[in-house]
Formats: C-alpha cells, structure tokens, sequence
C-alpha cells in the first residue's frame, strides 16, 4: 500500500496532522519511535492559553490565534479541557500596575468573542485566593484552560485512527529517499513505507529526522528546555498563580494530582534533545520562585517529581531563550516528493497547525481538504455538560466512587462507557483507583505498552502509587499483555543513523 501521508513523530503536532489528514479522507501512517507523547508533549505545563506573556514580545498574531484555539478545543473536549482561574500577584512586580492591566485588557479582547470570564481585579473578598500569599496586596484575576497534555496527545491519535490512520508506536524511524514521486522509508524493524508525501514532526530531533531524508538544509532551530517540579500542595482550591520574577520571567502555580501543586517552568538553552533533565539550579529557581509568594515555603527535599521537556522553536536570533518565539513555522521541501518539516509549536495551536500544514502540502499534492476539525469533537467529548455527565456516570456505576468517577470521567468522557459497559466492578485493582478493565482499555485502545505509559501518560496515578503496586501491574501487563513491564526507550541517544522518533 502507498500511503498519501507518513508522519514522524507521536507528539501533539504529529498526531494532530494524523487527525486532520485522516478526517480528510487521505491514507496516513504515524510512526513514533517511543510511545505517544513520551517526550516534549507531556512536558508541558498542562495549559491550554493564549500566552500572555507573549505579548510583551509582540506575538499578536499567536496569542490571537491560540485564544482562539482555546474557544475551539473548550468546547470539543469539555471532558479533558475545563477553565481555570489564574491569580496574578503585584507586589513588587517587575512590570508597572498599568502595563499589566492593558495586557489583560488585550488578552480579554484581542481573541474576538470569548466564553471565559474577562480579566478582573483581585478584590479583598477573594479570600481564597489570597490566603496562600503572603503579601495580600494588589493583583488581578484572569482566565485560561488546563488539559492533560498526554492525553489530549492520545484522543488526536484515537480520532486519526478511527477515520483510517494507522497509528505504530515503538518503532523508530530509520532513514527515507525520494524513489520518483514517492517517499520510500526504512523502518527500524526493517520493513518501508511508500508516501506520496512526508511530515517531519520530530520535535527536539527534528534536525536528526531531516538529516535521515537527505533533503535541503533546514532553517535553524534552538533548543530550549523547560523543566517543572511537583510538591505537596502548597494551597488550596483549584485556583491557578502566576508569579512575575525578578528576572522577568513567569512561573506557574497550578493545583495539581493527588494533593500536590505543579510548579514551572524554566527556560534553558540546551545542545541536545537528551539533555532534558532538570538541574538542581533549576529545582532551586523554581523553590525560590515560589517561596518568594506563598506563605508555605518549600525545599528542593520535598520535591516528589520533576520533569523536564525540550522545545525545538524556531531560531528568529532572539538573544535569550524567554525572548525567542514560540510561533511555529512550517518548512516545506518540494524538491521531489514534498516533506513538510514543523519547528516550534504549542498544545494549544496544535490543530491550527494541522490545519495550515494540510493546506501547504495540499497546495502540491493536489489533494481536497477542508476545515474538518474545526468543529469536530474529540473522542470522549460529545458529553454536553460535564456535571450532568459526571451525575450520569456516577449514578450508572457507583462501584466506582467519587474521587475516580471523576478522574475517569475526565480522562475518557464518553468512552468510559464503551470502556466499562455493563461491567459491575472494575476487575483486579492495582491501587490508586487503577484497575484492571482500565489499564486493557489502555492497551487495546489507546497504545499503551508499559507501566510508564499508563501511570504517567495515559493518567497521572504514578503519584499516587507504591513500589508494590507498581510492581504489580508490571507482571500483570506482562502476564496479560506480553507488553514492556518497564518505562520504555525515552531519552535514548540518538546520532546520525540511529533510529528517530
């Protein structure tokens, strides 16, 4: 078979392409070399936003645009996607009171008609939202979204797979040539692939990947990590902080799994994909960021995860890494059979992308597409309300209880119940509200293959579970499943010739 489109890569931007090009009705194989989202795009923040921060760098082109990717994806999965409060501080900001308050002004309008509530001052009644700071002065309230980053990789890859698109994890690949009008690709199980066109959507390695085609010189692109760290929460409520810093920066704090808060993230230069390791400067930057705010200090020993991602943005020669865009831009090669290469990009404008890279390399393919996604729910999202929905689950299977009829009802939404049926218990349970019908689904649906893609991709539950549990529910994928029972291949090294992605 000839497919019309290869993809390389299983993050956002790849299986976003995936799901556009397949709801269009073309042939698309995704190959990604570790699982989905195994790097970069389950490094993120967990935020669906415009990027405030962004303006003050003249970004109005993507603020606009992701603002208004946040009203598509609020309502096309209402199940994983939900608004959040974001408190911001002004004490001894690095930024004068009226040029923070005109960047919300902007924030609210510059998106056209939003649903979320417009940016407001932080009043004395908001007691909640000011009793974690230790100074309780002036500030302002805005909104944006939170989404678990991995999973909204994982419904892109489901809907793509639904409409056709056949989705290989765990295998890398190798290298490609153009053969006439086609792409011919070598997998690392040594089996090829023929295109008609290819996307290089590789992420940190998207260099590595274009170096394996031997197609034209790429533009520059420079790596930047972010790293994060999760500690015991350090308030209450659901409530989000932005906090400026001294330097200019932002850091996040954001109400997080299992009782803890997120923290981040940092922005370093880096050499390579690999070193995407968070530093103990960086622990220490992030301890300090938010000590400096909140009434409950923190340490570097009550630090219980930290990750870290690297972006490949595009190299616009910014001289520091905060300054540098996080616009994406597509390159196209249309010297034979096209390739598209993608630097840069967000979760929030992954679709927008896929969108705009279907019509580039539709522009020499000849291929017939329209806007498919743009209104088009994700798997699981089709729930209307979510609070009517949650009822619904939780009076339908009460063996279920609170705390995990809610997780689950956010994770899968109108799956959970093609996932749970007219079961009347979950089967063996593994801890942590993880249970047996839950991780086969994973396996059989949703490409998981190790303990690490179920306990810290497909859910967050890692954070809530021990040694022994998690031990066993390595011999039981291995028993059950016959699949990798440890964390995978992330973070392997890669040089020319080695396997990408």
């Amino acid at each position: 078979m000839v497919f019309d489109l290869l993809i390389i890569g299983g993050g956002i931007n790849g299986t976003a392409i995936a799901r556009e090009a397949a709801l269009n009705g073309l042939s698309v194989m995704l190959v990604e070399r570790d699982d989905l989202a195994s790097h970069t795009s389950s490094a993120s923040t967990k935020l669906i936003h415009g990027g405030l921060r962004y303006l003050e760098y003249y970004e109005f082109k993507l603020v606009r645009e992701a603002l208004q990717e946040r009203e598509r994806l609020l309502k096309a999965a209402p199940h994983l996607i939900y608004p959040l409060h974001f408190v911001l501080p002004h004490e001894n900001a690095v930024r004068p009171w009226w040029l923070v308050r005109l960047g919300l002004l902007l924030y609210d309008n510059i998106g056209g008609r939003i649903t979320l509530p417009r940016s407001r001052f932080l009043r004395k009644s908001d007691s909640n939202y000011l009793k974690p700071l230790k100074r309780q002065g002036r500030g302002f309230v805005y909104s944006d979204a939170w989404a678990d980053d991995a999973r909204l990789v994982v419904l892109n890859a489901i809907d793509a797979a639904r409409h056709g698109a056949k989705i290989v994890t765990q295998t890398a690949f190798m290298s490609a040539r153009r053969a006439g009008n086609l792409w011919e690709a070598t997998l690392f199980d040594g089996g090829t692939v023929q295109a008609s066109a290819m996307v290089n959507a590789a992420g940190p390695w998207v260099a590595q990947a274009l170096a394996l085609t031997g197609a034209n010189a790429h533009s520059g692109v420079r790596l930047i990590k972010g790293s994060h760290i999760v500690v015991p929460k350090i308030f209450d409520g659901p409530q989000a902080y932005m906090l400026q810093q001294p330097d200019k920066r932002v850091v996040f704090a954001i109400a997080y799994a299992n009782d803890t808060t997120l923290i981040g993230t940092t922005d370093i230069p880096v050499e390579r994909p690999e070193d995407a390791q968070i530093t103990a400067d960086e622990i220490a930057y992030l301890c300090g960021a938010a000590n400096h705010f909140f009434v409950k200090q923190i340490a570097p020993s009550d630090v219980v995860r930290s990750y870290s991602g690297v972006r490949p943005l595009y190299d616009d020669g910014a001289s520091e890494a905060k300054a540098v865009t996080r616009d994406y831009v597509l390159e196209l090669d249309t010297a034979g059979a096209p390739l598209l290469s993608v630097f840069g990009g967000k979760i929030t404008t992954a679709r927008h992308l896929a969108e705009e890279a279907l019509e580039k390399l539709a522009d020499v393919t000849g291929w017939k597409t329209s806007h498919v996604t743009r209104a088009a729910p994700f798997p699981g999202g089709d729930i209307g309300a979510f609070t009517s929905f949650l009822n619904h689950v939780r009076a339908r299977y009460p063996f279920l209880g609170e705390a995990r009829s809610y997780r689950m009802a956010r994770a899968y939404g109108s799956m959970l119940v093609d996932m749970i049926g007219d079961a009347t218990d979950m089967g063996e349970e593994f801890g942590a509200g993880l249970s047996q019908i839950e991780v086969d689904w994973m396996v059989t649906h949703e490409w998981a293959r190790s303990v690490d893609d179920v306990i810290w991709r497909r859910s967050k539950l890692g954070l809530a579970m021990d040694e022994a549990q998690i031990a066993r529910l390595a011999v039981y994928l291995g028993e059950k499943h016959g699949e990798i029972s440890a964390g995978g291949r992330s973070g392997n090294n890669i040089v020319a010739g080695d396997p990408v992605r």
